[in-house]
C-alpha cells in the first residue's frame, strides 16, 4: 500500500506529513507538487517526519506526499566510475545541463547511462550454480578497470537456465535467467540497487595485516594504515587536510578511489573537481578518474543530502569491494556531515546533547566507521576486497577535544593529528608525530618484514625515540638553552632535525618526493639511524661536535629525498658507503681539560 499523505509543517530541509501510517522508517517520498526526494526519518502515529535532499523553498501545507515503497538506495552497475554526483547519487553534470550553474528541484536523473552498451563476457554457463555476490561476467568499465557483474547479494541459491553470449548490450538488457530452489524464476541484468543504510554483506572478514602503502613517509613508516582499515585526519583551518587527503587517494594502492566531498567550502570542491579530472594516475600513466567516483556535496547544498553523501559513498565502495578490489574512500569533512544531524536534529527539536550535536552523532560515527574492513566477498569464485576508510574532521579552532573528535577516535585505530604551529612554520604534512598514533603497528609489521626488510620494526622504533627524546629536550632547551645541554643531547636535537628534514617533510608539489615507496622510506630511515651511531660513536672517541654538524654527507642526507627516485634505490647504497667513509676520515679530536 502506497503512503499518500499531506505537508501539514515546513522548516527548512524538515517537512511533517499527517496521513502517512502505512510508511516505513527511511522510505523514500516524493514532497509537494515539485515531487522532491525526501526520505522519513520519525514516524508517530500516522505523522511522518521527513528529510528532504532538495531546496523547500515554495513548499507549503497541503501538497502532498507520496511513498515510493523503497529506500533510499543507489543503482550499482557499470558507468558508475568516472562520475561526479551529487549526496543522492544524481551526476551533476546532467543536473547542470537541465537546470544550469544551480541545481534545481525535483530532478530526476539515472545515475548511470542507461543506453550505453558495454560487452559483457560471461563466466557461468547454463545449468551452473548461482548464490547471491556470485560473479556472472565481466565488462570493461574504462581501460583501468574491469567491471565484475555481479548477482544482488540478497538473491537465493538459483540454477542457470540461460545467460547472454559474449556480445555488446546495455544494461536493461536481461543477460540471464535463473531458477531458485523453491521454483521461482529470476531474471538477471547488469546492474542492480541497494539501500545506501544498509551494509553489504559478506561471508567472512579478516585480520588487517596488509598495509595500505600511501608513498607517504609520515603515513607508511611511523603511522601505517592497514588495508581495511580505519583513519581520522583532524586539524584546524589551513594545516593540509585537503592535500593529504588528494595524496592518500592519488598514490595509495588500491584498485578504486571514492571521494566525498562532505559539505566543503564550494571553491575548495572546485579545485578538486576541476584538478582530479587531469591528474593521472602514476602507474598506469592514465587518468586517474578512470578509477574514481566523486560525490560532492558543497556547504550550500541542501544539508540533508549533506547527511545521505556517505552513506551513499561507502555502499559505491563496498560494491567495488565485492568485486575483490580494493577500495579507498576519503570523506572530507565527517565535521560538516554532523554538522547537517545537528542542524536536522535541531529542526525535530530533538534534545540536544554536547554542543548542540545530537545524542546518535557517536552511533552514527560508528555506523560509518563499521562498514571498513578487507573481507572475503559473497559467492563464487572466492576473492577477497577491502574498503579503507579515511575522514577528516575539522574541528572549530583545532580543538580535538570537541565531541566530533572525540568521538572519531573511539571508533579508528589510526590517528593522524594537523598541527597548525607546523603548517604555519610551512612543514608539510602537517602531522604531528608526538600526538599521532597507529594501532595497527603490530598488524602490519609481518607484511613489512617478509616484504621489504626484517629490521623494520626496529628502524622505526629507533628514529622514532630520537623524536621522542627531542620532544623531551625541548623543555631544557626553552629554559636554559641549549648550551646548557652536554653534546650527546645537543646530538639528538641535530639528528631529530635532520628526521624532521629529510623524512617527515615531505612536498607533495615535487615530481620526486611527492611519492616515495616502502623500499626507498626504509633506506632513508636507517640512514638517519646509521649517522645517528656514528656520530654517538664519534663523540665517545673524543671527536668534536661542531665536525660531525660540519660534514658535508649531513647535506646529502638532506637531499635524497629529492635526488634519488625510487628506480634508483642502488644510490643510497653508495651514500651509506660515504656516510661510513666520513666517519673515518679526519675528524679533529677534542681536547678534555680537567
Amino acid at each position: 500500500m502506497v503512503a499518500n499523505g499531506k505537508i501539514v509543517w515546513v522548516s527548512g530541509p524538515a517537512v511533517k506529513a499527517d496521513g502517512m501510517s502505512s510508511v516505513k522508517m527511511y522510505e523514500t517520498v516524493e514532497v509537494g507538487d515539485s515531487k522532491l526526494i525526501g526520505e522519513v526519518i520519525r514516524l508517530t502515529g500516522d505523522v511522518a517526519f521527513i528529510q528532504v535532499y532538495e531546496s523547500t523553498s515554495g513548499l507549503k501545507p497541503g501538497e502532498a506526499v507520496i511513498g515510493t515503497g523503497q529506500p533510499l538506495s543507489v543503482l550499482l552497475g557499470p558507468g558508475i566510475i568516472g562520475r561526479i554526483y551529487d549526496g543522492i547519487q544524481r551526476p551533476l553534470d546532467e543536473i547542470a545541463e537541465k537546470s544550469g550553474a544551480f541545481i534545481g528541484r525535483g530532478i530526476t536523473t539515472s545515475p548511470v547511462d542507461m543506453k550505453k552498451k558495454y560487452k559483457f563476457t560471461p563466466s557461468v554457463k547454463k545449468d551452473d550454480t548461482i548464490l547471491g555476490g556470485s560473479i556472472l561476467g565481466a565488462v570493461e568499465e574504462t581501460p583501468l578497470l574491469t567491471h565484475r557483474i555481479l548477482v544482488p547479494p540478497n538473491y537465493p541459491e538459483a540454477t542457470i537456465t540461460e545467460i547472454a553470449k559474449e556480445g555488446e548490450y546495455d544494461l536493461e538488457h536481461i543477460i540471464g535467467h535463473a531458477n531458485s530452489k523453491n521454483g521461482d524464476k529470476i531474471e538477471l541484468k547488469m546492474y542492480h540497487k541497494w539501500p545506501v543504510r544498509k551494509p553489504r554483506p559478506y561471508s567472512e572478514r579478516f585480520d588487517p595485516t596488509i598495509p595500505l602503502i600511501t608513498g607517504q613517509r609520515i603515513i607508511d613508516t611511523y603511522f601505517p594504515i592497514a588495508k581495511g582499515g580505519t583513519g581520522a585526519i583532524p586539524g584546524g583551518f589551513g594545516t593540509g587536510k585537503t592535500v593529504t587527503l588528494h595524496q592518500i587517494a592519488k598514490w595509495a594502492d588500491s584498485k578504486v578511489v571514492v571521494y566525498i566531498g562532505c559539505g566543503e567550502r564550494g571553491n575548495e570542491m572546485t579545485e578538486v573537481l576541476v584538478e582530479f579530472p587531469h591528474l593521472i594516475d602514476p602507474r598506469s600513466q592514465r587518468p586517474l578518474m578512470e578509477r574514481t567516483v566523486l560525490v560532492a556535496n558543497t556547504s550550500n547544498m541542501p544539508v540533508a543530502a549533506r547527511e545521505a553523501s556517505i552513506y551513499t559513498g561507502v555502499t559505491m565502495a563496498e560494491y567495488y569491494r565485492d568485486m575483490g578490489y580494493d577500495v579507498v574512500l576519503v570523506a572530507d569533512s565527517t565535521s560538516r556531515w554532523a554538522e547537517a544531524l545537528r542542524e536536522m536534529s535541531g529542526r525535530l527539536e530533538e534534545m540536544p546533547a554536547e554542543e548542540g550535536y545530537p545524542s546518535y552523532l557517536a552511533s552514527r560515527l560508528a555506523e560509518f566507521y563499521e562498514r571498513a574492513g578487507r573481507v572475503r566477498a559473497l559467492g563464487s569464485p572466492d576473492r577477497s576486497g577491502s574498503v579503507t576508510l579515511v575522514g577528516a574532521v575539522s574541528p572549530s579552532g583545532a580543538d580535538f577535544t570537541e565531541p566530533v573528535t572525540t568521538h572519531t577516535i573511539r571508533f579508528i585505530k589510526t590517528f593522524w593529528a594537523l598541527d597548525t604551529r607546523l603548517a604555519y612554520s610551512r612543514h608539510y604534512p602537517s602531522i604531528n608525530w608526538m600526538q599521532s598514533y597507529s594501532g595497527y603497528l603490530e598488524d602490519i609489521s609481518k607484511w613489512w618484514k617478509e616484504n621489504v626488510s626484517p629490521d623494520w620494526y626496529e628502524l622505526r622504533a629507533e628514529s622514532y625515540h630520537i623524536l621522542q627524546r627531542e620532544d623531551t629536550l625541548k623543555e631544557i632547551v626553552r629554559l636554559l638553552g641549549p648550551e646548557a645541554l652536554p653534546d650527546e643531547e645537543k646530538l639528538v636535537l641535530e639528528v631529530a632535525r635532520m628526521l624532521k628534514i629529510g623524512i617527515l617533510q615531505q612536498n607533495s608539489f615535487d615530481k620526486v618526493d611527492t611519492y616515495c615507496g616502502p623500499a626507498k622510506q626504509l633506506k632513508l630511515v636507517r640512514l638517519m639511524v646509521m649517522f645517528y651511531k656514528e656520530a654517538q660513536k664519534a663523540l665517545k672517541e673524543g671527536k668534536s661536535l661542531a665536525d660531525i654538524r660540519a660534514l658535508p654527507i649531513i647535506t646529502t642526507l638532506l637531499k635524497a629525498k629529492f635526488e634519488v627516485t625510487d628506480e634508483q634505490i642502488s644510490k643510497l647504497d653508495e651514500i651509506e658507503k660515504n656516510l661510513s667513509d666520513s666517519f673515518k676520515g679526519n675528524m679533529k679530536e677534542v681536547k678534555v681539560t680537567v
